[in-house]
């Protein structure tokens, strides 16, 4: 377990490292479903970029929400910009300004890229949560299991301490929810099953993790603050799976199978 990683004057970090491969294996698994169901590249690039500021506008936002008391009584937290990301307040800024970019496209359709990019999200979250092992960020409770991790040089975590290994059981579900998703999706179901069940998945998965991990991360009542975001997060995804949208496909799609049609006609 180690974060840093000195290059002569430069330190980079194993964290900052593993959200940037996340993030460029998502993209690059987005464009290349993407073009097999042919949406708009241009599009998926635009989500991506809308993505990245509003997931991290979220993560920030969502920290100071939970951490709002101790903000109170200490207001220098506020320009601590490195540390205090909330995964849930990037998942929804991200799905936010990603959808108010498709819709401001006017002529695409906001379910088919949700589709499209949820399995890939739960992919960058897995590389995501390889990074908090690294750093430390994330532990779990105490553990005598042979199934632990001791952290040794960790900024966060408690040190020399059998750990339950937390951040590996959520990089494990992430990557699995992700490969799940992109099979189902083969089967062509409904427009907003596939992000929809994403919503289920990581809900469900990460309600379950809440309970092993011990670092300190807010409470509304009994439960973590994520565990009740989580419930939420699966009610939405219930409804959404549900609902049976017209079967619509983006407009640019649809210029182009026009525009075959007519050149077919032309030429016969």
């Amino acid at each position: 377990m180690f974060n840093e990683i000195h290059l002569g004057p430069i330190t980079v970090y194993m964290y900052g490292i593993m959200i940037f491969c996340g993030y460029m294996a998502a993209l690059r698994l987005c464009l290349w479903r993407g073009r097999k169901q042919g949406l708009s590249e241009d599009t998926v690039w635009g989500i991506f970029f809308c993505a990245l500021v509003g997931g991290l506008i979220g993560c920030k936002l969502l920290y100071y929400i939970v951490e709002l008391p101790q903000i109170i009584a200490d207001p220098s937290l506020l320009l601590d910009f490195g540390n205090g990301l909330v995964v849930y307040g990037g998942i929804i800024g991200g799905v936010l300004s990603s959808y108010l970019y498709v819709r401001l496209r006017r002529h695409e359709i906001f379910l088919p890229y949700f589709d499209l990019v949820m399995p890939a999200v739960a992919i960058a979250q897995g590389f995501g949560r390889i990074g908090c092992f690294c750093a430390g960020c994330c532990w779990g409770k105490e553990t005598d299991s042979w199934c632990h991790v001791v952290f040794t040089r960790s900024a966060f975590a408690p040190n020399g301490v059998p750990l339950i290994p937390t951040q590996l059981i959520s990089s494990a579900g992430d990557f699995l929810i992700g490969i799940l998703l992109m099979l189902y999706a083969r089967k062509k179901p409904s427009r907003g099953r596939v992000g929809a069940l994403y919503l289920i998945l990581y809900g469900i998965g990460r309600f379950a993790v809440e309970f092993l991990r011990d670092d300190p991360r807010g409470s509304v009542g009994p439960l973590s603050t994520s565990q009740f975001i989580s419930l939420l997060v699966v009610a939405g995804g219930v409804v959404l799976f549900c609902i049976k949208w017209p079967d619509l496909r983006p407009a640019a799609v649809e210029a182009d199978d026009l525009s075959g049609e007519i050149d077919g006609s032309l030429q016969q």
